[in-house]
C-alpha cells in the first residue's frame, strides 16, 4: 500500500512462533514498518507507548501469560486504543464472533500460505481506519457528534467495499411522540434524550465494529455485523432513558433488517429496516420488529401504489365518498353537511381503502398532490348540487402535514374553489389534532390565514392528540371532531361519557360546534344528544357513498324543508 509519505505507516505484530513473525514481516515490510511482541503483556506496553503512530495491530490469539482475547478486551475499555484497527490471526474459526464481540477489524486464518491475501486484508483496514477519520473530523453531526445521513450512507457502503465477507444488520431507532419531550420540557430536554441515545448507540457500534449515525430529528441508524441479540441491543440503548423520558407514551422503538442484501443499496437496506420500525408504530406493547417476507411483500406492494399513484389520478381512478353529518339539536335531524372520503378504483387491485395507500403517500410526500385532486373535485360536485338542488350543503376535506408546509396553500385552495364558482364557506378544512402540536406556530399561521379567506376550520380526531387546553383556547378553529374512539363505548355514566361530556364543555367555552363521528347506535344517539352534541355522523346515519347515493339524502333533506314550509304556511 503506498502511502505517498517518507515514514512507513506502523504495525504492531503480536505472535509468540518467531517463524510466524518473521512469516507477517515479511508480508509488510514493503509498504509498513513493523515492531514486534512475544506475549499480549509486551503488546500492551508497545501499544501504549506507540498508540498515536499505530496503523495496526496483527494480533496473535494463543499466546502465554496473556492471550489475544485478554489484549481486545483491554483496547476496548480505552477510549484511544480501541480505534485502533486489530486483525486477529487464528486457525479457529468458532473464536471469530467473540473477536468481533470485542471489536476486531478482521481476521487471518493460520498457517499464512496466502501472503497476497493477508496484504490486502491490511490495507483495507488501515484504509477503512483512516477514511472513519477523515469523515469523523468533518462530516458530524454537531448536537450527537454521529456520522450524518448522507456520510452514514457513504461511509456504510465504503465499509461493504473492505470487508464484503461479513454479515450485516441495519437497524432504525425512533422515539414514539419524540415532540412530547420538545414541548412538555423544553428543547434542552430533548436533547439531553438525543444526546443520551447517540452515546449508547456509538458505544455499542464500537464494541460490535459497526457504525453509528443519525438519520433524521429522532431517528439513529446503526450499521453492525450479524449475531447481536436486538433485543438487548434495545435494552442497551433504553438503560438510563426512563429518567430523561418521564413520560409513559414516549419510547424507543427499533426496527432490524438481518442480514442485508448487498445487492440493494445502503439507503434501501435502511428502508427495510425503517419499515420494520414503522410496522409497530403506535402499538404500545411492542417495541421492536425484524424485517419479514410479509414485509417485503407489503414493501413491494407500496412501490407499486406509489408507482401507479400518477396515472391514478389522471385517469380517475380515485373516487370520492360523502359522509352525511345530522344536526341533531332541532325538532328533527336534519343534513347538515357532509365528510368527502378517498377510495381508490385500482384497475387490478380494485378497490383500495385510505388506510392502504393515505399513511403511504404522507410518509413519501405525495399526499398533497391526491389531496389537490380531492379538493378539486369536491368543489367541483358541491357547485353541480347548489346548481341543481338549491341547497348548500359544505364538504369537509383533509388538509394534511404535508400540504400545511406547501408554499402559498391559502391561495391555492382560494383558487380552486373560486375556479369551481363556490365560496370558501362550502369547503370546511380538517386538520387533525396531533398536527397542531408538531409544528404549532406555523400550523396556527397558514390556519388563521385560510379561515380570514372564510374557510371553516375542523380540528379532526379531538382528544387523540396533546393539545394543552391553553393551546386550544389559542386555536383558529370552528368545530371540534370527536374522534370515533370516544364514541364506541360510551354508556350512561362510565368513564368514556364522562370524558366526551368533558370535551363538550371544553367546545362550549370556546363557542366552537361539535361533531361526533363513528356514531352506530341508538344509545349512543341520545347520550350524545342529551350531552349537546351538535351533529353526528356514522352508521347510525349512513355509511359513506357515491355522488348518486348522497344526491337521494340531498333530494329526501328538500322534501323535508318542503313539507315544513307547506305546514308552516298552512
Amino acid at each position: 500500500m503506498d502511502s505517498g509519505l517518507d515514514v512507513k505507516r506502523k504495525i504492531l505484530i503480536v505472535e509468540d512462533e518467531p517463524i510466524n513473525r518473521k512469516i507477517l514481516e515479511n508480508i509488510i515490510k514493503k509498504d509498513y514498518e513493523g515492531i514486534f511482541a512475544r506475549d499480549g503483556v509486551e503488546a500492551i506496553e508497545l501499544i501504549r507507548d506507540n498508540s498515536d503512530t499505530l496503523s495496526l495491530v496483527l494480533l496473535d490469539l494463543m499466546m502465554p501469560d496473556m492471550d489475544g482475547f485478554e489484549v481486545l478486551e483491554f483496547m476496548r475499555e480505552d477510549k484511544v486504543l480501541k480505534l485502533i484497527p486489530v486483525i486477529v490471526c487464528t486457525s479457529e474459526k468458532e473464536a471469530e464472533v467473540k473477536c468481533f464481540q470485542l471489536g476486531a477489524a478482521d481476521f487471518i486464518t493460520k498457517p499464512y500460505d496466502h501472503p497476497a491475501v493477508i496484504k490486502a486484508r491490511i490495507d483495507r483496514a488501515i484504509e477503512f481506519k483512516e477514511g472513519r477519520g477523515l469523515i469523523h473530523a468533518t462530516q458530524n453531526d454537531s448536537l450527537t457528534g454521529l456520522l450524518t445521513h448522507d456520510f452514514f450512507m457513504e461511509y456504510s457502503h465504503f465499509r461493504d467495499l473492505h470487508y464484503n465477507n461479513h454479515d450485516m444488520d441495519a437497524i432504525v431507532l425512533n422515539i414514539n411522540r419524540f415532540h412530547l419531550i420538545n414541548e412538555l420540557q423544553g428543547r434542552r430536554a430533548g436533547d439531553d434524550v438525543l444526546i443520551k441515545i447517540a452515546d449508547s448507540a456509538k458505544r455499542i457500534s464500537e464494541e460490535k465494529g459497526g457504525i453509528a449515525g443519525r438519520g433524521g430529528a429522532d431517528e439513529f441508524m446503526l450499521y453492525l455485523p450479524s449475531g447481536s441479540d436486538p433485543t438487548k441491543l434495545l435494552g442497551k440503548i433504553e438503560e438510563g432513558l426512563q429518567d430523561l423520558l418521564n413520560n409513559s407514551r414516549v419510547y424507543l422503538r427499533m426496527g432490524v433488517y438481518k442480514k442485508v442484501n448487498r445487492d440493494l443499496s445502503v439507503e434501501h437496506r435502511f428502508d427495510r429496516a425503517r419499515v420494520a420500525c414503522n410496522s409497530i408504530r403506535g402499538s404500545y406493547n411492542e417495541k421492536l420488529a425484524v424485517y419479514d417476507e410479509e414485509m417485503n411483500e407489503k414493501e413491494t406492494l407500496n412501490e407499486r401504489l406509489i408507482n401507479d399513484m400518477e396515472a391514478g389520478i389522471e385517469e380517475g381512478q380515485f373516487k370520492i365518498y360523502y359522509q352525511p353529518k345530522y344536526a341533531i339539536q332541532g325538532e328533527r335531524d336534519s343534513l347538515y353537511s357532509a365528510e368527502a372520503l378517498v377510495r381508490w378504483e385500482h384497475p387490478e387491485l380494485g378497490l383500495l381503502r385510505p388506510d392502504k395507500f393515505i399513511p403511504l403517500f404522507e410518509e413519501n410526500g405525495l399526499i398533497h398532490k391526491l389531496d389537490h385532486y380531492v379538493w378539486d373535485e369536491v368543489s367541483k360536485q358541491i357547485g353541480e348540487w347548489m346548481v341543481k338542488y338549491d341547497l348548500k350543503i359544505p364538504v369537509s376535506v383533509n388538509v394534511s402535514r404535508v400540504d400545511i408546509g406547501a408554499p402559498d396553500l391559502e391561495e391555492e385552495i382560494f383558487t380552486v374553489v373560486q375556479n369551481n364558482w363556490i365560496s370558501p364557506g362550502m369547503l370546511n378544512l380538517e386538520i387533525t389534532e396531533s398536527a397542531y402540536t408538531e409544528n404549532s406556530d406555523q400550523i396556527i399561521k397558514v390556519v388563521k390565514g385560510l379561515r380570514d379567506r372564510g374557510f371553516a376550520i375542523e380540528m379532526d380526531d379531538f382528544g387523540t392528540g396533546y393539545s394543552s387546553l391553553n393551546m386550544i383556547t389559542s386555536l383558529p378553529i370552528d368545530i371540534l371532531k370527536l374522534d370515533m374512539q370516544f364514541v364506541k363505548n360510551i354508556h350512561e355514566g362510565n368513564k368514556d361519557m364522562k370524558m366526551v361530556e368533558l370535551m363538550m364543555d371544553v367546545a362550549r367555552s370556546l363557542k366552537v360546534k361539535v361533531v361526533a363521528e363513528g356514531v352506530e347506535t341508538r344509545e349512543q344517539y341520545d347520550l350524545l344528544k342529551k350531552a349537546g352534541c351538535d351533529v353526528i355522523q356514522g352508521f347510525y346515519f349512513s355509511m359513506p357513498c357515491a355522488g348518486p347515493e348522497f344526491e337521494k339524502l340531498i333530494e329526501k333533506e328538500n322534501e323535508e324543508l318542503a313539507r315544513e314550509v307547506e305546514e308552516a304556511l298552512a
